[in-house]
């Protein structure tokens, strides 16, 4: 059993900080890509950042320069750091990762309930 369990979300006002963190847990063999992805109500769900097991990142226009994705050392977990946030922002986000249970099973991908974001003005 695998599972992907987010915290860190909550309310906070424009021009703050949230720090979310996303880890994956159970029958592990190795951990691939991990991201984060938001969706507002009414919008369609959106890739907000992405990490490598190597460390390369992406990130979606709207947050480059304000939000940081990164990656524990154990390469289970994963963190959205998200500065001077906006409104727009708001949304419920969604950790993502690319899981093999065990050799030589291929990636599969899991995602976690998400946790909200509210950010006001």
């Amino acid at each position: 059993q695998v599972q992907l369990v987010e915290s860190g979300g909550g309310l906070v006002q424009a021009g703050g900080s949230l720090r979310l963190s996303c880890a994956a847990s159970g029958s592990i063999f190795s951990v691939n890509a991990m991201g984060w992805y938001r969706q507002a109500p009414g919008k369609q769900r959106e890739l907000v950042a992405t990490i490598t097991s190597g460390g390369s990142t992406s990130y979606a226009d709207s947050v480059k320069g304000r939000f940081t994705i990164s990656r524990g050392n154990a390469k289970n977990m994963v963190y959205l750091q998200m500065n001077s946030l906006k409104p727009e922002d708001t949304a419920v986000y969604y950790c993502k990762a690319e899981v093999s249970t065990h050799f030589p099973s291929s990636y599969v991908v899991y995602w976690g309930q998400g946790t909200q974001v509210t950010v006001s003005s």
